[in-house]
């Protein structure tokens, strides 16, 4: 029996398990992955380390770097080259009509004082060089109009529609909206993506004016951070701290179901774990299995390791393994599955390292943003990394880059799900060349990695306050169990970070009597 087991071994799960181990409680995490860290993880390429997930954190609010400084990692923090991004769009004009790369698509840089790709000045140079004239003057009639909605917005995606006309929308927000997001802006909660952008466009009565308004009372600097080597050093350093508080970790082992058990006085909950599978598919937990594998020698285990007891639990999985595991124990959680929650979205993340100095100049800035049907190119952005982070540059050396792509947008069909790895490296590479402008052919390849992430909720669409204030209002009535995770809390370290100590807070109350 332990004090607390904590289902789900990324960031989230982490913290909870973190904070729980500190007070002085028992500790044990279950994670269905070989290795822990969820998001924030690091994969070898071509004999670099780099990021094969979350690759920053937001500064806002201090949090992050705050948690970091407990780490003993402040020193470690960097900030990403200032350039900014870059936009790769369909050619404005005639249908057909070639762009700067001959192929019906350009090239221009993201223009720099908006917010998620709302401009703040809409007939700037760098507003006009994507929309035109005619969008820019469309935008500019949003300073004419009042604001006659009493209440709050609530689609991202209408609000730009309604305001600033069609081709800000499809131009510029879009593009952000699904490279940050994975989402479609008109599924979008105005509310969780952009806090503060109602009440600023109340005030300042355009919605250019809240941009404004919002980048004006912004801290200087840059808006994220990294770390040197990588953030997977965050995992690693937060398990260096769990298992010097004593917490166990289990990885590999899937949380199938959850029930209570104890008595009213003291009530406790069991966790069944799925059998552990040799490479084989056998069944490790049998009694006499055989592992006729290279490993060669049979392991056996007792009957009740399938199962794990804890007086509190903490839930740290995805959104949709967490509703699995909760709908179960009764008619208020079986609700929570009825919720409109939204679809889970596929991505894929394709790393290319390439040696091909012409990169050198950093043609597209740190990246691009890829807009919806920009002809020639499937991925959806593109991160040039060593023009982003000094420290892989300095790594990888002169003329070699690393560049990383990213399929899979929100209610589509995923474009990579049928391409073997090498099909994919293949589409990979002339998504890159078209997208740099520069020619990146199998010859230049020196390391090649797939990542893929699934069953991914989105904490960002349409109703999510409402979703989540009911899952908090269910987990209130339910004593020793709380939830946490980027589906409750938000996209990012900063909205995570904080989600999960305060879980971690209210089971150490409980834990206590308070």
């Amino acid at each position: 029996m332990k004090d607390v087991i904590v289902i789900g071994g990324g960031v989230a799960g982490l913290v909870a398990a973190r904070a729980c181990a500190r007070l002085g409680l028992s500790v044990s995490i279950i994670e269905a992955a070989d290795a822990v860290g969820g998001p924030v993880a690091g994969h070898d390429v071509a004999g670099l380390h780099l990021d094969s997930g979350t690759e920053s954190f937001a500064v806002r609010g201090g949090t992050v770097a705050a948690f970091i400084e407990e780490l003993g990692l402040t020193d470690e923090i960097v900030a990403p080259n200032p350039a900014g991004a870059w936009l790769h769009l369909p050619a404005l004009g005639a249908k057909g009509k070639k762009g700067t790369n001959g192929s019906g698509a350009v090239s221009v840089p993201l223009p720099k004082a908006g917010v998620l790709g709302i401009p703040g000045s809409p007939l700037a140079d760098d507003v006009r060089r994507v929309v035109g004239w005619s969008g820019s003057l469309r935008a500019y009639v949003d300073r004419l109009m009042p604001v006659l909605t009493i209440g709050r917005e609530h689609s991202l995606g209408d609000l730009v529609a309604k305001r600033m006309g069609r081709r800000v929308l499809e131009r510029l927000v879009e593009p952000v909206a699904s490279g940050v997001y994975t989402t479609s802006a008109r599924d979008l909660e105005i509310d969780v993506v952009a806090p503060g952008l109602n009440r600023a466009l109340t005030t300042a009565g355009s919605l250019s004016g809240a941009v404004s308004a919002l980048r004006d009372s912004a801290p200087a600097g840059s808006a994220i951070g990294g770390l040197r080597g990588g953030m997977s050093r965050l995992p690693a350093a937060l398990v260096a701290d769990l298992e010097h508080f004593g917490a166990t970790i289990e990885t590999g082992r899937t949380a199938s179901a959850l029930r209570r058990s104890g008595t009213t006085e003291q009530p406790s909950w069991v966790v069944t774990l799925n059998p552990r599978a040799d490479r084989n598919g056998a069944d490790l937990n049998s009694a006499g299995s055989d592992d006729d594998t290279a490993a060669g020698t049979a392991v056996s285990a007792p009957a009740d390791d399938t199962a794990r007891a804890a007086r509190f639990v903490i839930v740290a999985t995805q959104g949709a393994q967490a509703l699995r595991l909760l709908a179960p124990l009764g008619d208020a959680h079986d609700a929570l599955s009825e919720l409109e929650w939204p679809g889970p979205t596929a991505v894929t993340l394709a790393t290319l390292v390439v040696d091909a100095p012409t990169l050198d100049a950093h043609p597209r800035g740190t990246g691009a943003l890829v807009g919806v049907d920009t002809p020639g190119v499937t991925a959806k952005a593109l991160t040039h990394v060593t023009a982003k982070w000094s420290w892989v540059a300095q790594a990888a050396g002169v003329g070699r880059h690393v560049v990383r792509l990213s399929y899979g947008r929100a209610g589509e069909p995923s474009p990579t799900d049928d391409l073997s790895d090498n099909e994919l490296q293949a589409l990979a590479l002339r998504d890159a060349s078209s997208i740099l402008g520069v020619e990146l052919t199998g010859q230049m390849l020196r390391g090649f990695a797939r990542t893929e992430w699934r069953d991914a909720l989105s904490p960002a669409t349409l109703g999510a306050p409402e979703r989540v204030a009911k899952v908090r209002e269910v987990l209130a009535d339910t004593p020793g169990i709380d939830v946490t995770g980027a589906w409750l809390a938000g996209t990012g370290l900063a909205s995570v970070i904080p989600d999960a100590l305060a879980a971690a807070g209210r089971i150490r109350q409980a834990s206590l009597g308070l």
